[in-house]
């Protein structure tokens, strides 16, 4: 069953007894209110969230108005490797030109256009990825332009056994950077198995050959030798993005899945590990139909890399031969395979 985990009674009381206010919101995520984030909170406070995130997805610190991008990139140093991943763009118009932050907006004169419209995890071209982002709401549309999560945990659960199985044998090739990432991973604070794949900038996705249809010479094999593995071909690679796409799209009703929108100085951090996300499609309509939308987003380093199984390298060379089977995708670029033709494949 498809299920996201409640607040943690203890772990409750231990943030309200710092004189916080934590409130559930459904089917995920949790509220902070009575917050200062230019006022570290204490470190056992800090751990609390941070394992909720890991659990419900994402918290979110109201009525954080007017952060300055030092403040904000400091607050965001509290998860993870309390290291900041430096941003890939630095739009003319970010504050002091730090370049910890990217800015997203739906005004070409306000920040970078277009962010983000297929579900995906941040950071999925670097071998750790990135254990949180912070996304600052610095102004928010007046007629909506949020953000859609879906809870990867509870996602996996709700695939078919056999689907489980298969997905499980999966290590995914990004199409920019060549780095490996499983298709399922265990998260490192929940524990919980949980899917991960990126929609916009995968290139490969090679599949470990179950058991039964491996030859008793090959099972000798040491565990990354090619013959224990093959290439998805165009049509498992098409069946695989809209079965992932669908199971995301499906988490609004399933459960385990969010529409949120923003206040102006909503500070929303997310467990990059535990959930994925997609920007809504209203965030990306003009300023002059929805109202102006300005958001930064600062991203941190994971503890610890994201590494596929079966003892795959980190990095394959998706830019060189094939490796596998010679009828497998295998494409190189920023962009990936392209597994639907009516949707615009950018992230």
């Amino acid at each position: 069953m498809a299920t996201v985990p409640p607040l943690s009674a203890n772990r409750v009381s231990l943030i309200e007894e710092a004189g916080l206010t934590i409130r559930q919101i459904e089917p995920m995520g949790a509220e902070i209110y009575g917050a200062d984030v230019r006022t570290r909170l204490p470190e056992n406070v800090i751990t609390a969230l941070e394992q909720e995130m890991a659990n419900r997805g994402f918290i979110v610190f109201k009525h954080q108005t007017n952060l300055s991008p030092d403040e904000l990139v400091e607050a965001s140093r509290w998860w993870g490797a309390h290291e900041i991943h430096s941003t890939h763009g630095v739009h003319p118009a970010t504050p002091g030109r730090n370049r910890h932050i990217f800015r997203c907006s739906n005004d070409a004169r306000h920040g970078i256009l277009g962010v983000g419209p297929q579900w995906h995890n941040d950071g999925s071209f670097e071998a750790a990825t990135f254990s949180h982002s912070a996304y600052y709401m610095a102004r928010a549309p007046e007629r909506g332009g949020g953000t859609h999560f879906a809870h990867q945990g509870a996602a996996f659960d709700a695939l078919p056994p056999q689907k489980q199985d298969f997905w499980q044998r999966l290590v995914s090739v990004n199409s920019a950077s060549s780095v490996t990432h499983p298709v399922v991973h265990t998260h490192p604070i929940s524990g919980r198995k949980s899917v991960w794949l990126h929609l916009g900038m995968t290139g490969a996705v090679i599949e470990r050959l179950p058991d039964d249809q491996l030859t008793l010479d090959q099972l000798r094999m040491l565990p990354a030798d090619a013959d224990k593995f093959r290439l998805l071909d165009e049509r498992a690679m098409k069946e695989l993005f809209n079965d992932y796409n669908e199971l995301l799209n499906n988490s609004f009703e399933g459960g385990y899945g969010t529409r949120y929108q923003y206040d102006t100085g909503d500070l929303l951090f997310v467990d990059n590990w535990a959930v994925a996300h997609q920007a809504a499609p209203e965030a990306h309509l003009p300023a002059e139909q929805q109202g102006l939308r300005i958001m930064d987003r600062v991203t941190v380093k994971a503890r610890q890399n994201l590494a596929p199984h079966f003892g795959l390298p980190q990095y394959i060379n998706i830019t060189g031969p094939h490796p596998f089977n010679k009828d497998g995708v295998w494409q190189a670029g920023g962009v990936g395979f392209r597994w639907k033709d009516d949707i615009r494949m950018q992230n």
